[in-house]
């Protein structure tokens, strides 16, 4: 009797209408994903939200508050005088130095960091190397440190006093100036604009820079015609990332300008644990944000998206 043939599987059915891909089940999929990246994402939206949302909103309430006679904040009269005090004289006086210290802070960066960066980008992969670690150095090291490292350099008994004492120019006075304060912010913001012009300059095809030199264009037309527009992404990148924290700073002032170079940081510090006016120090605190949301949504919308 011969053996049985072995069972064979039933035919798969052809696919219906229902299963093929429709733009409905595409968008479901889609769907279905977004709510896997939201739940995968909740912790990080719920630290945000606990560490950096409610006391945005809770310094953003104080904003509107008053102050009564016992130097508390208090909410039963709500309004805008704290943001009109803003305009005293103080206020303004601390404002146009900070914007002016930070200028200064990001053009001293831009001159110093945009010849650097051409080397940096026009060198060997081995050369390139060394000189990006030493530009990332100063971040291995703790900011405050670095500052009061600065305090010891320029102070009375530091290195450039001496060296002036030594060849007869006498004793100099750089600490708690405004010209320590721009040192020490050029120090320390300096990174943040060469790297955004190295990565800039080294996408630019440099045989354009050659054709302009075989054109017989001087050094000064190859720069601004060729090198300079198409470079522009980084330059935008950086003097926003230097000028940003530079309006805002306040450990480089506080260490190395003292009493008599006071900028914005120091004040909305003063104005919270000082004076005890927090209406005046939140407010203060929205507008310097506001200034900083402005410039990272124009670094965005140029230089950011080039990089």
């Amino acid at each position: 009797m011969p053996p049985a043939p072995p069972p064979t599987s039933p035919p798969t059915p052809a696919p219906t209408s229902t299963q093929l891909a429709t733009p409905e089940f595409e968008a479901a999929a889609a769907r279905a994903e977004s709510r896997r990246g939201l739940l995968i994402a909740a912790p990080a939206y719920a630290y945000l939200l606990l560490f950096f949302g409610i006391p945005l909103i809770i310094v953003f309430a104080y904003s509107f508050a008053t102050r009564n006679r016992f130097g508390e904040a208090v909410f039963t009269q709500v309004g805008f005088d704290a943001y009109i005090r803003l305009g005293e004289p103080i206020v303004r006086n601390i404002l146009f130095r900070s914007l002016w210290l930070a200028i200064i802070t990001t053009i001293i960066c831009l001159i110093i960091a945009y010849p650097f960066s051409y080397y940096l980008a026009t060198r060997s992969p081995k050369v390139r190397n060394l000189l990006l670690i030493g530009v990332m150095i100063p971040f291995w090291s703790n900011f405050l440190v670095r500052n009061y490292a600065w305090r010891v350099i320029l102070g009375n008994d530091g290195i450039i006093t001496q060296f002036t004492q030594a060849i007869g120019l006498g004793e100099t006075e750089i600490l708690f100036t405004p010209s320590a304060v721009v040192l020490g912010l050029v120090y320390g913001f300096l990174p943040f604009m060469i790297l955004p012009l190295y990565a800039s300059i080294e996408r630019i095809d440099l045989s354009l820079v050659e054709a302009g030199r075989d054109l017989y264009a001087s050094p000064a037309q190859t720069f601004t015609k060729i090198l300079l527009p198409l470079s522009m992404p980084g330059v935008i990148a950086g003097s926003i990332l230097v000028f940003v924290p530079s309006l805002g700073a306040y450990v480089t002032p506080e260490i190395l300008g003292g009493a008599k170079t006071t900028l914005l940081g120091s004040y909305i510090v003063t104005q919270f644990l000082t004076a005890r006016n927090w209406p005046v120090g939140a407010s203060l605190s929205f507008v310097l944000m506001a200034v900083m949301l402005v410039a990272t949504l124009i670094y965005f919308r140029t230089g950011g998206r080039n990089l």
